[in-house]
């Protein structure tokens, strides 16, 4: 089953109540985890660390990055009170640490995944404390290339981690991502160079990038939610509101079930239908006992519960043992076996 992340991010807007509200709408549509984002701003950011463009147009002021995020945090207390409420409402409580104090704080609250982001993946310090918990861990990988993508993956394994314990989540790091920069084929790339599950954390409008990408065989889809995009802050334009998510988690519920197994044989559904769509080796002419069948007075008809047209030279010369009318399934006894 492919696991599906209501990524609430910062979209609460720093308020317990909102990431409550949030919590509740991930449960209503059927995701599997809920996600938020811990830091402590002044350790993540300097304070002359400029905003990314998209933050500037959805927030549509001119304070630094520092002061953005300090309205965007919510407390360590008030995250324990936000994993408690998730367990109340029986859905996953998960948060991405963008900090070493944030990471040993949510390793507190025995979570029972960690998640990487992508601006971390250069991070080396951060990934070693992340492979040292022994968790299973989702890297994103926004902004990399194959190489770095190794990098990481190779610390978090030097560090106690192992390939089956990691999902790498191919990623454009843009809100929202242009289709023409998504290049979904790398899912498939990143599987077979590290041998390790892979998904897809989408920042696109919409929702179907993220249903190819489960076509494509991704293991987790990683999608932001919020209660409404007119919301002011920086992802929530990118972000799909309650009913939108909902339509994503049951489109990816059923596309799952229809990828069913890599086995070609027929279906359960199918079976019925085989005798009627199929066709039968039929007398096309009147065929007396004893007369040689041939092309000329044999021809191919539905139903299919005669003898197989794919036994059709088999029969072609051999000596008619009965009389056969117009449109009668041909009975010869040692071809009929299909």
């Amino acid at each position: 089953m492919v696991l599906v992340i209501a990524e609430a991010g910062v979209n609460h807007n720093g308020k317990l109540s909102i990431a409550k509200q949030l919590v509740d709408a991930a449960k209503a549509s059927g995701a599997d985890i809920v996600k938020f984002q811990s830091f402590k701003a002044k350790d993540l950011v300097t304070r002359s660390a400029k905003k990314a463009q998209y933050q500037i147009n959805n927030t549509q002021n001119n304070d630094s990055q520092l002061k953005m995020l300090k309205d965007l945090e919510l407390s360590f207390y008030e995250q324990v009170e936000l994993k408690e409420y998730c367990e109340e409402k029986n859905i996953e409580f998960l948060s991405t640490g963008f900090e070493l104090d944030s990471l040993n704080f949510l390793n507190s609250l025995n979570l029972k995944r960690f998640k990487i982001p992508s601006g971390e993946i250069t991070n080396l310090p951060y990934l070693r404390l992340v492979g040292s918990f022994n968790k299973p861990t989702i890297l994103s990988t926004g902004m990399s290339n194959i190489k770095e993508i190794g990098d990481a993956l190779q610390q978090l394994y030097i560090s106690g981690l192992n390939p089956s314990q990691i999902t790498v989540l191919h990623c454009t790091t843009e809100y929202p991502a242009p289709l023409e920069d998504i290049n979904l084929k790398a899912i498939n790339t990143i599987s077979k160079k590290f041998n390790v599950d892979v998904g897809y954390s989408d920042h696109s409008l919409g929702i179907e990038v993220s249903l190819s990408a489960v076509a494509l065989g991704a293991k987790i889809i990683e999608k932001h939610m919020t209660l409404s995009k007119d919301l002011d802050g920086p992802d929530h334009k990118a972000s799909l509101e309650p009913n939108e998510f909902a339509e994503l988690v049951k489109s990816i519920r059923n596309i799952s079930i229809a990828l069913g197994s890599s086995k070609k044989t027929i279906s359960k559904s199918e079976m019925k239908n085989v005798s009627v769509v199929r066709k039968s080796i039929v007398a096309k002419t009147n065929i007396k006992k004893g007369e040689l069948f041939n092309a000329s007075n044999l021809t191919t008809k539905r139903p299919g519960n005669g003898i197989s047209p794919m036994r059709w030279d088999k029969l072609i010369g051999s000596v008619s043992d009965r009389d056969y009318f117009i449109d009668d399934l041909i009975l010869n006894n040692d071809l009929r076996e299909q």
